[in-house]
């Protein structure tokens, strides 16, 4: 056996890495073989459940796994979960992915997560607090008194308006109705950096998280001590700025006796759920678009250079340079888990989709207006509420069903119109979340919106999460290769022309009764806060 053999038995290749392992060598090296397998994990956190998601430098999903998470809403408007739960699901759902690998074989980890959610530690690290999540609105009254005070100045440097979402209003609220837990603060933590902490126990950001918090400048790509001072924010509790696919340390012992991850595995410092997500499916060119249909519903496009359009969300993509545009709801899958739950608890989804395929278009008259939770764009209202409108006695669930599949799509549309009418162009729309596994409701967004809708192999955010660790590791030269040798498109849906002339004059119904139960809502809200 020569010497180049033996090195390769003994997994140590002298004079590449100086005794590295023979697969982080290997893998390292654009184009090279590798003797083993080598995977790539991504790990999300969304509002109702963690996902783990292990891939193949080719894109491949080797494995996936959920864990629900639990949400707290103390009060109306309120929304809060317990960071602790959050690790506990990520050490259930990494463990059952790693059953189908040995756990030497991850070259990397990646983790992303809902953008804006604070998590507060002391300085023995102790979590001071449940985290306030990004579709909380308690924070109303103080992102009205940040714009009216300083509005100009904060979109400015953060490119962003604030409103109840951004971290800037929730830290406000924080700061006047809980000083001495603000006082006792040493560490702002946002989600996904709290999960990578459990992991690594390090501490630091990215910026379009930092842009997320609201409390970023866009010129000097840092912490804005401005916008810090607005609401007396101690400086020193915002974590270091580092790229997304930046290696920033390693699973420690601890974490792998949890996870079944080996200690040392790389982790880079990963980024907020929409931008991976968005880059996961290949939103990497201008005028490419996105529409998620998650938790919340999410209408993105891909821009050179950021374009600021308040209440339009920009954040900096994954690709330095690049930003993407960003607009949402505060419910959709959620939404239609609600409507699940309490109307197709036997059957679930399946037997809700099949419902939907079965109606007839429109519902026969049957309209949805999906405001759980208050809503946030178009029309940043925190005291909207849902509704049915033009119930009879020939509806049955089948028209509920679809009713819910097309005021949500209504709900998308109302995110383009706004965007349109800012100067925003889309060109193609790229599927994304749970719900565009339904093939009724991909033909449903289409004929509602008039565009072409493409959906992906896979790509939701613990897919993109996996590609930005493949960067960071080296699997991929950058952004753009991970793009290219990952993301496949799996099926498209095309507008047919009678559905959409059909849903033009039903929309304009939808936005009508939108309109007119406005002040309802206002109304019912002032009187059941009275009692």
């Amino acid at each position: 056996m020569g010497n180049f053999e033996q090195a390769l038995e003994s997994g140590k290749i002298y004079g590449i890495g100086h005794g590295c392992d023979v697969r982080l060598a290997l893998f390292r090296i654009p184009g090279a073989f590798s003797l083993a397998e080598t995977y790539l994990l991504g790990i999300d956190l969304g509002a109702g459940s963690l996902k783990a998601t292990l891939i193949t430098p080719e894109g491949v999903v080797k494995a996936e796994a959920a864990t629900p998470i639990t949400t707290q809403m103390r009060h109306f408007g309120w929304a809060e979960q317990d960071p602790a739960e959050w690790y506990a699901a990520l050490c259930r759902a990494v463990r059952q992915v790693l059953a189908e690998i040995d756990a030497q074989d991850v070259a990397c980890v990646g983790v992303s997560a809902g953008a804006h959610i604070p998590v507060l530690t002391d300085g023995r690290g102790t979590v001071l607090r449940p985290a306030i999540l990004w579709s909380d609105q308690r924070a109303a009254a103080e992102a009205a008194e940040l714009h009216r005070r300083a509005g100009p100045e904060i979109i400015a440097a953060s490119l962003n308006r604030v409103n109840p979402t951004w971290t800037l209003a929730m830290l406000g609220w924080l700061k006047a109705g809980e000083p001495e837990l603000m006082a006792r603060a040493k560490r702002l933590y946002l989600a996904k950096d709290f999960l990578r902490h459990c992991l690594t126990g390090s501490w630091e950001t990215d910026y379009s998280d930092a842009v997320g918090a609201l409390l970023a400048d866009d010129r000097t790509k840092s912490w804005s001590p401005k916008l810090a001072g607005l609401i007396g924010l101690d400086m020193s509790i915002l974590p270091p700025i580092v790229a997304p696919d930046h290696v920033v340390g390693e699973v420690t012992p601890e974490a792998a006796a949890r996870t079944g991850l080996k200690a040392g595995t790389k982790v880079v410092c990963g980024s907020n759920d929409t931008t991976v997500e968005f880059f996961g499916v290949g939103g990497n060119k201008p005028g490419i678009g996105g529409v998620k249909l998650a938790t919340a519903g999410v209408l993105f496009l891909a821009t050179e250079g950021p374009e600021v359009h308040p209440p339009i969300s920009c954040y900096p993509h994954i690709i330095p340079g690049m930003y993407y545009t960003a607009a949402g709801t505060n419910s959709c899958a959620s939404a239609h888990r609600w409507v699940r739950d309490l109307m197709f608890a036997d059957g679930g989804f399946e037997v809700m989709d099949a419902l939907a395929s079965a109606a007839p278009r429109g519902a026969e008259g049957l309209l949805f207006h999906p405001y759980l939770q208050g809503e946030r764009a178009p029309y940043w209202d925190p005291l909207l509420r849902a509704d049915f409108v033009g119930m009879t006695m020939s509806h049955g669930k089948m028209h509920f069903a679809r009713a819910v599949y097309e005021g949500i799509a209504f709900s998308i549309r109302d995110l383009l119109g706004a965007a349109r009418g800012m100067g925003l162009e889309f060109n193609t729309i790229r599927l994304m979340g749970g719900g565009a596994k339904s093939a009724t409701w991909r033909q449903i967004i289409a004929d509602v919106t008039g565009l072409t809708i493409e959906r992906t192999e896979a790509g939701d955010a613990s897919f993109g999460a996996a590609l930005v660790a493949g960067i960071g590791a080296g699997v991929f030269k950058n952004p753009e290769d991970a793009v290219a040798r990952c993301v496949r498109l799996k099926d498209v849906a095309k507008p047919q022309a009678q559905a959409s002339a059909f849903y033009d004059k039903l929309f304009e119904i939808y936005k009508d009764t939108q309109a007119a139960l406005a002040g309802l809502n206002h109304r019912l809200h002032a009187l059941v806060a009275a009692t």
